[in-house]
């Protein structure tokens, strides 16, 4: 169960409710928990920047080669897109506390 789901698209702050994130949290947790050397998710940090993905696991940098990039990169797009107050994102971060 997520404690806490901060998300940001292109800089503006995005208000979710109960659904969404929990649908957030879980597939955003099985993307994550699905690469290499991880584990489950106590603090996660999640930003994509154009090109540019990082993850922040724990308190440790996840490495991630290009395909994995590009597959959580076109995930959390498409979860994000439709939301209220999403308008064609090119930046987003996603902070969860469990």
């Amino acid at each position: 169960m997520t404690v806490s789901l901060n998300l940001v698209v292109n800089d503006t702050p995005i208000s979710t409710d109960y659904f969404v994130q929990g649908f957030i949290d879980h597939t955003v947790s099985g993307v994550i928990e699905a690469l290499e050397g991880t584990g489950k998710i106590k603090d996660l940090n999640l930003a994509i920047d154009g090109e540019k993905v990082s993850v922040t696991l724990n308190g440790k940098a996840v490495p991630t080669n290009v395909f994995a990039s590009k597959i959580i990169k076109s995930t959390i797009f498409g979860m994000v897109a439709p939301l209220k107050g999403v308008s064609n994102p090119k930046k987003v971060t996603i902070v969860l506390k469990k």
